[in-house]
């Protein structure tokens, strides 16, 4: 996950400030969505039993317990890996989207270094069918790694793009997927939709993260939402279905409750409190 200038990484998930070396006072979009957590357990147990059924060391430690311990040990940290490989390549394609649009919005680029690192870890694919697609939907971009504030329910993100396409303005969050079976790139998750519906509701966009200068948000409340898959084998565009976004937007405010709960707890540090027998009674009637 790229890190916009204002994103700050705290105990509570990452939170936004104002400008630049500010205080962190709002949530994320994305800390707020995971109030949502999912159980992942499954996933965990399957990579760890993946991890270790392909070890070419296997063989050889079933009959040594030492060597079978550190095995184990290898294989149930190989979600962690997973994730965190994942992360890192999410970053370099994102990298390679926002620098794509500054060089289409004339503004400085670090395109040809941000491609050398996609090169590096044999990722070019992802930057061949971006621009295959950014060609096919004729992109005409307006603003690249937006970050936006909605003060009325306290909360804030960065939005990938702002861009016309076929003469509507749309806000896209790129997501970096894999291939299924059949050869197609997967479906992000339905929690982008409440991803974006969060982003719809911005109210100002940073004009300067430097001295904290914002502005208030210029494209309106009827912009596209759309999600953006992107593949090493193609790309597929979704878009949010108008209908279902108040609904998803309740959700999100309902986690938004839920994250301001949980910083009160732990301001408070509220805790179960241990209490002592009460003292016998004495007297009459007294056991």
């Amino acid at each position: 996950m790229t890190s916009p200038k204002l994103a700050i990484q705290t105990d509570l998930g990452r939170m936004y400030s104002r400008q630049v070396g500010g205080e962190a006072t709002v949530p994320s979009i994305t800390t707020v969505i995971g109030m949502d957590k999912m159980d992942l357990s499954g996933w965990a147990g399957y990579m760890a039993a993946k991890s270790l059924s392909e070890d070419q060391r296997l063989s050889d430690a079933l009959s040594q317990p030492g060597k079978m311990r550190s095995l184990v040990r290898d294989s149930a940290a190989a979600a962690e890996r997973y994730r965190d490989a994942a992360a890192e390549r999410g970053d370099r394609v994102h990298n390679y989207a926002e620098h794509f649009a500054l060089r289409a919005l004339g503004k400085p680029d670090e395109l040809a270094a941000v491609r050398s690192a996609l090169e590096a870890n044999d990722e070019l694919g992802f930057a061949t069918h971006f621009e295959k697609w950014w060609e096919q939907y004729q992109v005409e971009p307006l603003a690249t790694e937006v970050t936006v504030w909605n003060e009325s329910v306290g909360y804030a993100g960065t939005i990938d793009l702002v861009a016309r396409i076929g003469g509507k303005v749309c806000l896209l969050d790129y997501k970096t997927k894999g291939t299924d079976r059949e050869g197609l790139v997967k479906t992000p998750d339905d929690k982008v939709i409440m991803q974006l519906a969060a982003a719809a509701k911005a109210e100002e966009r940073v004009a300067d993260a430097e001295t904290g200068n914002w502005e208030p948000w210029p494209y309106g409340t009827d912009s596209m939402l759309l999600a953006v898959a992107l593949g090493q084998s193609g790309t597929r565009t979704f878009m949010a279905p108008p209908a279902a976004l108040p609904d998803y937007w309740s959700k999100f405010y309902a986690l938004r409750r839920n994250w301001e709960a949980q910083l009160k707890i732990s301001k408070a540090r509220a805790a179960l409190v241990e209490i002592t027998p009460p003292p016998h009674a004495s007297g009459p009637g007294a056991p």
